[in-house]
């Protein structure tokens, strides 16, 4: 009996060094990869905010692309709801529009890509 506990006892005591080490391997390895990834390019970019804007300014949608400018569109129109609706049905119907074309040339891409990948499903079964 006591022979059985010792043995039970060793087994556990083997398992929890493993799991130790385990857990220590872990560790290190987060922090190995935390300390040698450069996280800070991002941030010390000067350019970044200026690049983001022109990107923002390239589709020549007409409808506000800031929430400043969608919020001096709301003042000019303070006093008319009615012209405030119309350009907001305009403006939807124009992102609509937007969204609309950049969904037809997906779902073209992946129609070609799926149609690609079954011909060459064919040919590898025809092999």
């Amino acid at each position: 009996m006591t022979s059985l506990i010792s043995n039970i006892f060793g087994h556990i005591s083997s398992l929890l060094k493993g799991l130790e080490v385990k857990r220590f391997l872990a560790v290190a390895l987060v922090g190995f990869l935390v300390l040698t990834t450069n996280m800070t390019s991002g941030y010390t970019d000067k350019n970044l905010g200026q690049r983001v804007r022109e990107q923002v300014q390239q589709d020549d949608a007409r409808r506000p692309k800031t929430t400043g400018e969608w919020n001096k569109e709301a003042r000019e129109t303070e006093g008319n709801p009615g012209k405030r609706l119309q350009k907001i049905g305009e403006e939807s119907a124009e992102a609509f529009k937007q969204f609309g074309s950049g969904y037809v040339e997906g779902a073209k891409n992946t129609a070609s890509d799926v149609g690609d990948s079954a011909a060459e499903a064919g040919r590898n079964i025809a092999k």
